[in-house]
């Protein structure tokens, strides 16, 4: 019996029990494939790392931390005494991703970091990875299948095959709508298939994902960009009742006034990660020549993109990976844990330094970054110290292969194409109801990166579950 009151949990004992710390696999191994990093986790390891929570108060602030409000202290409950199909059940509760989330999520500004243990002793419970123990035993004992509600005759279309429509299409499918998804690419996944590498998210976890929503009977249409080569308007035109748009924010952004950046040798992120990371029979073009990296690589960039990029150049031969970074280290963006395995394996990173022109070689190729060292000045509308140049500090940096790391913008197309939808922001879509995802235009909802900017895995899937249960009362008058 969980003792909500926690009467028999004795904290000051719990408090005196280790981590056991979560393990990985060496980096000199793990560097040499693109295996995960974690070593699969077992069931002793498990029940010791839940021993360790103290459970604070309701809500915990674990609880508070965590965008999906997942009742992390009544799962870790559950572990410690070896109910793991039913902490799994907890999780799903709140959460359409759990091994996903448990993976990918940046804990140690989430739950992690908001975990009392993290606080008062050297290391909080591991939650993320607990989370992902159990999805993963849940996956092996007792694959979990998607309920299929009684058939209400609706049929949704969903723009998007990423964390957003994936949640989206499987809440409706339980209410007995129809479900057709549509995606740019040739797989569903979106993000969590073409973006982020295997060792941080197996693609098998992606795929099994899908098998479980394609058994509920929800359809994928792979290679349709909707807004090109079919309009919101036509999937109205079509039959569909109601449309939910989860497009992600799919553009590079680029280093539009840095001269060289034609050179061959100079990739944008998302190339990069897919054609070095994705087998090529989910890509458009799989007969595209291999993507090669040259002895030495930068990246430029500092958010969890970034950190991918230079993981994977690293696991494709390169024997000089370093990061560029225009501020200090206290600045970026991305995952401190992310940053911690990349140096593990062998990146280097150099702050205060801003690339101002690639250099090719006489035959085109790329040869060297010049740079220049920088300095914080002022805080800019980020909050962020500003980096300021230093006059006459300029430097190169030999480099065979660069990778522009520079963040995302979204897609303008969508907003452009489609009558009465109202975007902002170069493109991201505008929502009249942030809990529900409804846009200016009757019928079609939104959520996810395209609405909010680049964020969470775990903030895009919760969207995806608000605008389900806006939908499903849009279509029949019923709350989930």
């Amino acid at each position: 019996m969980f003792p909500r009151d926690f009467t028999a949990v004795n904290r000051k004992e719990r408090m005196a029990i280790n981590s056991l710390g979560l393990p990985l696999r060496p980096a000199d191994e793990r560097v040499m494939d693109f295996d995960e990093a974690v070593i699969s986790l077992d069931n002793e390891w498990a029940i010791h790392e839940a021993s360790r929570c103290i459970h604070c108060p309701d809500p915990a602030p674990c609880q508070k931390a965590c965008p999906v409000g997942n009742d992390i202290s009544y799962a870790l409950w559950l572990i410690e005494n070896a109910q793991f199909l039913e902490a799994a059940n907890v999780y799903r509760r709140t959460s359409s991703l759990p091994d996903i989330c448990g993976r990918v999520c940046p804990q140690e500004k989430l739950c992690e970091g908001a975990c009392v243990r993290g606080k008062k002793s050297n290391l909080p419970v591991p939650t993320g990875a607990l989370e992902a123990f159990v999805a993963d035993y849940e996956r092996e004992h007792q694959p979990y299948k998607v309920p299929v509600g009684e058939p209400t005759g609706k049929d949704v279309a969903v723009v998007g095959a990423g964390p957003a429509g994936l949640s989206v299409a499987e809440r409706l499918v339980e209410c007995g709508h129809d479900v057709t998804i549509f995606d740019s690419k040739v797989a569903p996944g979106g993000l969590l298939l073409y973006g982020i590498p295997n060792f941080k998210l197996p693609k098998s976890i992606v795929l099994e994902k899908w098998d479980a929503l394609a058994n509920a009977g929800i359809k994928f249409v792979g290679e349709t960009h909707i807004g090109k080569g079919k309009s919101v308007d036509e999937l109205f035109a079509e039959g569909f009742d109601a449309v939910f748009l989860g497009v992600g924010v799919g553009i590079d952004a680029k280093l539009e006034k840095t001269p060289g950046t034609e050179i061959q040798g100079v990739y944008q992120s998302t190339d990069f990660l897919i054609y070095g990371n994705v087998n090529p029979k989910y890509l458009s073009e799989p007969k595209r020549e291999p993507l090669t990296v040259g002895k030495r690589v930068v990246v430029i960039g500092g958010g969890d993109t970034a950190s991918d990029c230079l993981r994977t150049a690293l696991r494709m031969g390169a024997e000089e990976v370093t990061c560029l970074y225009r501020r200090t280290e206290n600045e970026m963006p991305g995952s401190a844990h992310d940053r911690e395995l990349a140096a593990e394996e062998g990146a280097k990173f150099r702050f205060l330094t801003q690339p101002i022109k690639f250099i090719a070689t006489d035959e085109g190729k790329l040869k060297a970054v010049e740079c220049i060292e920088m300095e914080l000045g002022e805080p800019d509308s980020s909050g962020r110290r500003r980096p300021v140049p230093i006059e006459g500090s300029n430097f190169s940096v030999p480099a065979n292969t660069a990778i522009l790391a520079l963040g995302y913008w979204p897609d303008p197309v969508i907003g452009d194409t489609t009558q009465d939808l109202e975007t902002h922001n170069w493109g991201l879509i505008k929502v009249v109801d942030k809990e529900t995802g409804a846009t200016t235009r009757e019928g079609v909802f939104a959520g996810g990166d395209c609405v909010t900017g680049p964020l969470l895995v775990a903030t895009a899937m919760v969207s995806g579950r608000k605008a389900a249960a806006a939908i499903n009362q849009y279509l029949v008058g019923e709350s989930l």
